[in-house]
């Protein structure tokens, strides 16, 4: 596939991306995972897993991910939809490849989930031969795990979250082209949020200038519920929020909004001034700079997450501020979900090892602050990745602050 976005529309003067082709090679993936795992079906609750399956384009409630939509992978059935009433028409009409539905509630109050489980789940799992299945499940409320067990005893639930996680860590080609369209999109919203920076500008209208331009382009969401942009002493610590802080001169200004596409996100971040910057804080903006590009050249088949986070913080460490990390990973998977395993620079226990494979697709973000900096000394700068067969490919495009570089 082409290493640029081509357009987001679906045109007859060229060929694009096969959206059915790619329909039928992410269910592939995600049966392949599910007969390694021995497990007889799938029962996905996860936004992005649904998506994955089904390809439903739901409205989403803040703080309701996991309780809105599901989706049952049995072999030999095209994937079986539950959703929310307010979905249950369109999905009729408009989405043909999915031939099963069921209307479910809210997966909240526990009344409603009991009535789902006897009266929706059960039948279905009983109509597809699925009363004594290994059913792999992703997320779930407690009382839908309570309910499956007293109404459907012989079913064992076991862990279908790594599977599916699995069947997404290497992206098809197909997805790798919508990546391109939603990291040119991710480009053009943080663009429109430098565009905005000037004296007197609150975070919060960056923040509105740069929705407006996700929103304007065909964007479905932000790569974060909580649009990210901070100024000045507000990145040192990083507040992760939109505020009604004036930026004054001398400022930092971070964004790190993104842009969702078509079901694929594009996560971009960039770091500017407004105004003139200090030496230090060209001093920390170099060292993330430096430090990105080390790690990125890392980011290679026989080298290894945990290789590109040494080069990160090495590369830092030569301006003394290797131990001044956010205590957060430095990059993450990203795909149909907006931050998925696997992780670079994760320090927590249980980190795993992964070695870098052509067709995963990273977010790489090293985030830098130093405490008492006037107008901030907090740095962050993310850049979207692609493993190749040879040196990574860096999807996004959106210039850095050439004032904040050290010559």
């Amino acid at each position: 596939m082409d290493r640029f976005a081509r357009g987001q529309f679906h045109v007859g003067y060229e060929a694009r991306v096969d959206v059915n082709a790619l329909r039928q090679k992410r269910i592939a993936n995600a049966h392949r995972k599910r007969e390694e795992a021995q497990l007889d079906a799938l029962l996905m609750w996860k936004d992005e897993n649904v998506r994955y399956l089904t390809d439903l384009r739901p409205q989403l409630i803040a703080g309701k991910t996991t309780a809105l939509n599901g989706a049952l992978l049995i072999a030999d059935h095209p994937p079986i939809l539950f959703c929310s009433g307010g979905e249950r028409d369109r999905a009729d009409r408009t989405m043909p490849w999915i031939m099963e539905i069921h209307t479910i509630p809210i997966i909240e109050e526990r009344s409603l989930i009991q009535g789902f489980v006897r009266a929706i789940l059960s039948p279905v799992l009983e109509k597809h031969g699925l009363m004594r299945a290994r059913i792999g499940m992703d997320e779930a409320n407690t009382s839908l795990v309570h309910f499956i067990s007293k109404y459907l005893p012989e079913v064992r639930i076991e862990d279908g979250d790594t599977p599916m996680q699995q069947a997404r860590r290497i992206k098809l080609p197909e997805e790798i082209a919508m990546l391109e369209e939603a990291t040119a999109l991710a480009d053009a919203v943080t663009a429109s949020g430098v565009a905005a920076i000037s004296e007197g500008v609150r975070e919060c209208d960056v923040a509105g200038e740069a929705m407006r331009t996700l929103f304007r382009l065909g964007g479905e969401y932000a790569h974060v519920m909580t649009p990210f942009v901070a100024s000045g002493e507000h990145m040192s610590p990083p507040h992760r929020i939109s505020s009604d802080k004036l930026i004054r001169n001398g400022d930092l200004v971070f964004i790190d909004i993104g842009a969702n596409w078509n079901g694929y996100f594009g996560d971009v971040a960039r770091t500017a001034i407004c105004g003139k910057p200090s030496r230090q804080q060209q001093e920390i903006f170099t060292a993330v700079y430096e430090a990105l590009r080390a790690g990125i050249a890392k980011m290679r088949p026989g080298c290894a997450n945990q290789d590109a986070a040494q080069a990160i913080i090495q590369t830092a460490e030569k301006y003394n501020l290797g131990k001044r990390f956010l205590s957060l990973f430095i990059g993450h998977g990203v795909g149909i979900g907006a931050n998925e395993p696997p992780y670079i620079g994760e320090t927590l226990p249980g980190a795993p090892v992964y070695e870098f494979q052509p067709g995963m697709v990273f977010a790489v973000e090293p985030l830098i602050w130093v405490e008492g900096v006037r107008g901030g000394g907090g740095v962050r700068l993310e850049e979207m990745v692609l493993i190749t067969d040879g040196d990574a490919h860096v999807m996004s495009r959106a210039p850095f602050e050439e004032k904040l570089l050290l010559t």
